[in-house]
């Protein structure tokens, strides 16, 4: 039995509820939990952070088992739950708390994450959809703060709460990536 290679990345779909059920549906995510990212006040209430003025985004933080689930396997799922071309909004939510990011922690992260957006921009562009606005950033020395009890895991306490996503119907292009790291 091989030892569990865990790692963490961060991503940014608008509301983090459904997002945080997406990516905890997936084999080989041991953990999720939704928190504030990318903003200038320390330690942000979920009331601060809905004025836009602290400058976080929603986030979900995602650790997963390499040995079971690819990071390239998590950035599909990201750019298909959301629509990336909309500009600090998802569907009826607006501001820049709802922003699209990625925030990676490490090079081999970046890389990956710049990739897949040039994939999926070419994927969109064929489908005659507009620019992807998606931030990618390193996470060094950017804190992740944990949101309020209440919003850890709210669609498995709240099954038919608000999933709060749209997207923009375009599958990632399977046939240019990995589903399983080497």
């Amino acid at each position: 039995m091989r030892a569990m290679s865990t790692s963490t990345a961060y991503f940014a779909t608008g509301c983090f509820w459904g997002a945080e059920r997406r990516f905890w549906n997936l084999a080989g995510v041991v953990n999720t939990s939704v928190g504030y990212m990318g903003g200038t006040t320390q330690s942000p209430s979920y009331e601060e952070v809905c004025t836009g003025r602290t400058g976080h985004a929603e986030m979900v933080q995602v650790d997963f088992d390499l040995n079971l689930i690819s990071y390239q396997r998590l950035l599909e799922e990201f750019w298909t739950m959301h629509d990336p071309t909309s500009l600090n909004a998802q569907g009826g939510d607006i501001g820049t708390q709802y922003r699209s990011s990625i925030y990676t922690t490490n090079t081999d992260q970046l890389e990956q994450a710049l990739a897949s957006r040039e994939i999926y921009q070419h994927t969109l562009s064929e489908s005659g959809i507009g620019e992807i606005v998606t931030e990618i950033l390193d996470a060094t020395g950017v804190t992740y703060y944990l949101a309020e009890e209440y919003h850890q895991k709210y669609l498995a306490k709240n099954p038919n709460g608000y999933d709060c996503h749209s997207s923009t119907g375009v599958a990632f292009p399977r046939t240019s990536s990995k589903s399983v790291v080497k």
